[in-house]
C-alpha cells in the first residue's frame, strides 16, 4: 500500500477552483458546480520521494498538481522501472482508475517536495451525472493519453538515445527551466537513474551522454541539477533523421 501521506488546507478555495479550472476537463463547467467540487477537495502533500499510491492499489481519487513534480511510473517482474511521464504543476492524473473503478495501472512518486488537490471518486461521478457535457472532454483527456503512449513507443523505436535524451530535457526545461548567466537550469533535481528511467534506458548511458555535452560545452550536470548552455544544439539533436 502507499505510504502515510498529510493532508491540510494549504490552498483556500479560491486556488482550488484556480488550479480546477486551469485543466480543460473543467474550464466549461458552470461556476456552482465548480464550487461544489471545490468544496469538496482535499489538499495532500507529499516529501520528496514519497509514494502517492502503487500499481494494484484501489483507485479513488483524481489528482491536481499545485507544486512540485510526481513521477508515474511502472516495475518489470526483475523490478527495472519505466518512468511513464512526470506530472508538473497543473497537470490532473489519476483518470484511469476514477473512472473504472479499478486498481491503479502505475505507481506514482514524489519527485520533490509536492502539493496536490484531491478530488474523489464518488464526488467526481455525481459532477459527472449533473453535468454530461463533461464526457466530451474526458474522452479527449484519455485520447491525449493514448498520443502520450504513442509518441513514447514511437520515440523508443525510431529515435537512439542522443535524440531522445536531447528531447526530454528540453521538455522538462520548458516545464521546469529558469535563466541564468549560463544557460537555462532545469529547476527539477533529478539524480541520473531518474533520467535513465524517463527513458527506459540504463543509468550508464545517460551518464556517458551527459559527460560528452558537457565536455562539449551543451549542459553543466552539477548536484543533480541540469543547465543547458546550447539548446539550439539540443534542438538539432532531437529533430527526426
Amino acid at each position: 500500500m502507499a505510504a502515510a501521506t498529510k493532508t491540510g488546507s494549504t490552498l483556500g478555495p479560491e486556488e482550488r477552483a484556480a488550479l480546477i479550472r486551469g485543466h480543460f476537463l473543467f474550464s466549461e463547467i458552470e461556476p456552482r458546480l465548480l464550487d461544489s467540487l471545490v468544496r469538496t477537495s482535499r489538499v495532500q502533500r507529499l516529501g520528496r520521494g514519497e509514494t502517492l499510491f502503487r500499481q494494484g492499489d484501489e483507485g479513488g481519487a483524481l489528482y491536481a498538481v499545485s507544486s512540485g513534480a510526481i513521477r508515474i511510473s511502472v516495475s518489470g517482474a526483475e523490478g527495472k522501472e519505466l518512468t511513464l511521464a512526470l506530472m508538473e504543476p497543473g497537470d490532473v492524473f489519476g483518470e484511469i482508475a476514477l473512472l473504472d473503478g479499478l486498481q491503479r495501472t502505475a505507481d506514482a512518486r514524489a519527485v520533490e517536495k509536492s502539493e496536490m488537490v484531491v478530488i474523489h471518486r464518488a464526488d467526481f461521478l455525481a459532477l459527472l451525472e449533473r453535468e454530461p457535457k463533461l464526457a466530451r472532454p474526458i474522452i479527449e483527456m484519455l485520447c491525449e493519453r493514448l498520443r502520450q503512449t504513442n509518441e513514447f513507443v514511437i520515440d523508443a523505436a525510431f529515435l537512439d538515445l542522443r535524440a531522445r535524451l536531447a528531447k526530454r530535457l528540453l521538455s522538462l526545461a520548458i516545464a521546469h527551466g529558469y535563466d541564468t548567466d549560463d544557460g537555462t537550469r532545469i529547476g527539477l533535481k533529478l539524480s541520473q537513474s531518474e533520467i535513465a528511467q524517463l527513458l527506459g534506458v540504463t543509468r550508464e548511458a545517460v551518464n556517458k551522454q551527459l559527460n560528452a555535452w558537457a565536455r562539449d560545452g551543451i549542459l553543466t550536470f552539477e548536484a543533480g541539477y541540469l543547465t543547458l548552455q546550447k539548446q539550439d544544439v539540443l534542438k538539432a539533436l532531437s529533430a527526426p533523421r
